[in-house]
C-alpha cells in the first residue's frame, strides 16, 4: 500500500503543471505558518506561551483559547500577527450562506451571472468589520491578562500609551487575517485544493509535534505510587480507537444516498433524444463539521460568563453553575450532543432547498421512479434527507464526544485526545480527501493523454 502511495506521489511530480501547483501550495502554506510565529510589537508573547505550557490555564477561558489555538496553530498563545487566523473570513462566509436562506435578494444574487463574485466581495467586506471587532476584543484580553486568564502573573503589554497599543495591534491583527485570506484565495486559484481549508488544516497539523511529545510523556511519566499510569494495553487501545475513528470518519464523509432519476424523451427541433437515467447523490454528512463548530463555540460563552460573574461578584450560584457546565461533565455532554443534532438539521434546512431541486428536476424533464414530479418529489426528498441527516448527526455526536471523554474521564492530555475525533479530525479528513480528489483528477487526465500516441502531450498544443 505504501509503495502504491509513493508511486502515485512520484507521478504527481512528473506532471509539470501539477508539480508547480503542489510546490506553490507548499510555499504559501509555509508563509501562512510564519504568520502564527511572529509576535505583535509591544507584546511579550513568550510570557503568555509559558503560561499555557505550564498547564495553569483552566476553565472556560482555557476552552476558548484552545479552540482559537486549534485553528490558528497556536498564534493566539504567542500573541502573533496571525492570532485570529482565517476564522473571521470563515465566519463571514457562514453568515452570508445563512442569510441567503432568509433574504431573497441574496438568494437571487447567488443564482445570477456574476452574483458569485459579488458575494465574494461582500464576504471580504464583512471579514474586515469582523476582524476589527474581534481584534479589539483580543487586544483588550491581552491588556487585562490577569483578569481573563486565571493564575496568570505578569504584564503582556510593553507599549505605552495604551491607546496607541490598541490601535496598532488591532490594525496588525486585521492585516494578518486579510493577508491569510488573500493567500488562501491564491492557493485556490493557482495551487491545489481549497486554500482556506488547507490553511486551517496546516494549523491543526502544526499541533502534531506537541501531541507526539504528550503521547510519549504519557507512557514515561510515573504516578504517585511510582508506577506508570499508562501501559502497553492503553497504547493498543489508542491505536485501535484511532484506526476505527479515522476509518469511520472517512466512510461517513464519503457516504451518500443515491436517488435514481429518470429523464423522459425530449424533442429538439426534428431530433428526438431518448430518455436517460442518472442519480442524485445526497450526502449522509451534509452539514460537515459545521454543527460541531457551532455547538462548541456557543456552549463556551455561557460557562465563561457564569465563571466571570461568580469570581467578580463572589456569587456561589454562578460558580457552581459554571462548574456544572464545565467541559466533560454529564450536563455538558448532554447539551453538546443535543446542540450537534439541532445544528445538523438546521444547516440542512437552510442549505438544502428541496423545493428548488424538485422544480429544477421537473423543468429538465426528470423524475424519480415511483414518485410524481412537483410537490410529491419535494416531500420525498425532504423525508429522505431527514432520515440520512439523523444518521450523520449521530455519527458527528459520537466523533465530537470521543476527545472529551478521553481527556476528561481517562486522563489523556487534550493535545493528544484532540486527534482522536472532534473538529480537528473531521477537518483534516475532509480537506485531505478533497485535495486528493483534485490531484487524482489531474493524474487521470494526464494518464489519458499519455496513454495515446497522439494528442496533447506535456502541455503542447
Amino acid at each position: 500500500m505504501l509503495q502504491s502511495i509513493f508511486r502515485t506521489l512520484n507521478n504527481c511530480f512528473k506532471i509539470p503543471e501539477l508539480k508547480s501547483r503542489i510546490l506553490f501550495t507548499l510555499i504559501v502554506l509555509g508563509i501562512c505558518r510564519v504568520a502564527s510565529l511572529i509576535p505583535c510589537p509591544g507584546l511579550n508573547g513568550e510570557l503568555l506561551r509559558q503560561y499555557f505550557e505550564s498547564g495553569k490555564a483552566s476553565g472556560a477561558a482555557a476552552g476558548v483559547v484552545g479552540m482559537y489555538g486549534l485553528f490558528t496553530g497556536g498564534g493566539f498563545e504567542k500573541c502573533a500577527i496571525g492570532s485570529m487566523g482565517i476564522m473571521p473570513y470563515i465566519s463571514a462566509t457562514i453568515i452570508l450562506q445563512l442569510l441567503q436562506a432568509v433574504i431573497p435578494f441574496l438568494s437571487k444574487k447567488s443564482r445570477e451571472e456574476g452574483g458569485r463574485t459579488w458575494l465574494i466581495q461582500a464576504g471580504r467586506v464583512i471579514t474586515v468589520f469582523l476582524c476589527l471587532g474581534q481584534g479589539l476584543f483580543m487586544v483588550l484580553a491581552w491588556e487585562k491578562a490577569e483578569t481573563v486568564f486565571p493564575g496568570f502573573r505578569g504584564t503582556l503589554v510593553t507599549m505605552h500609551p495604551l491607546w496607541w497599543y490598541r490601535i496598532q495591534t488591532t490594525v496588525i491583527l486585521t492585516t494578518g487575517t486579510i493577508l491569510l485570506m488573500w493567500l488562501g484565495e491564491q492557493i485556490t486559484d493557482r495551487g491545489i485544493g481549497n486554500g482556506v481549508s488547507l490553511i486551517i488544516t496546516i494549523n491543526i497539523l502544526a499541533r502534531l509535534p506537541q501531541a507526539g511529545q504528550g503521547l510519549i510523556d504519557m507512557f514515561l511519566t510515573r504516578g504517585p505510587t511510582g508506577e506508570h499510569q499508562f501501559n502497553i494495553f492503553h497504547l493498543i487501545f489508542l491505536i485501535a480507537l484511532l484506526c476505527a475513528v479515522v476509518g469511520g470518519t472517512v466512510a461517513v464523509t464519503q457516504a451518500e444516498r443515491k436517488i435514481p432519476v429518470q429523464y423522459a424523451q425530449r424533442m429538439v427541433g426534428r431530433k428526438v433524444y431518448s430518455g436517460s437515467s442518472s442519480f442524485m447523490p445526497l450526502r449522509v454528512n451534509y452539514a460537515g463539521v459545521m454543527p460541531v463548530i457551532f455547538a462548541s463555540a456557543i456552549l463556551m460563552f455561557p460557562t465563561l460568563i457564569f465563571q466571570n460573574i461568580g469570581m467578580r461578584f463572589n456569587i456561589k450560584f454562578f460558580t457552581e453553575l459554571a462548574s456544572m457546565l464545565g467541559r466533560g461533565s454529564v450536563l455538558y455532554l448532554t447539551i453538546y450532543g443535543l446542540m450537534i443534532l439541532f445544528f445538523s438539521y438546521f444547516w440542512v434546512a437552510t442549505q438544502f432547498n428541496e423545493l428548488q431541486v424538485a422544480d429544477d428536476m421537473k423543468k429538465s424533464g426528470g423524475y424519480i421512479p415511483g414518485v410524481r414530479p412537483g410537490q410529491a418529489t419535494s416531500s420525498f426528498l425532504h423525508d429522505t434527507m431527514n432520515r440520512i441527516t439523523l444518521a450523520g448527526a449521530i455519527f458527528l455526536t459520537l466523533i465530537a464526544v470521543v476527545p472529551i471523554v478521553l481527556s476528561e474521564w481517562m486522563g489523556i492530555p487534550y493535545q493528544v485526545a484532540q486527534f482522536f475525533g472532534g473538529t480537528s479530525l473531521l477537518i483534516i479528513v475532509g480537506v485531505l480527501l478533497d485535495t486528493m480528489r483534485q490531484m487524482e483528477a489531474h493524474l487521470l487526465m494526464r494518464h489519458y493523454d499519455g496513454f495515446l500516441k497522439k494528442g496533447r502531450i506535456k502541455g503542447r498544443f
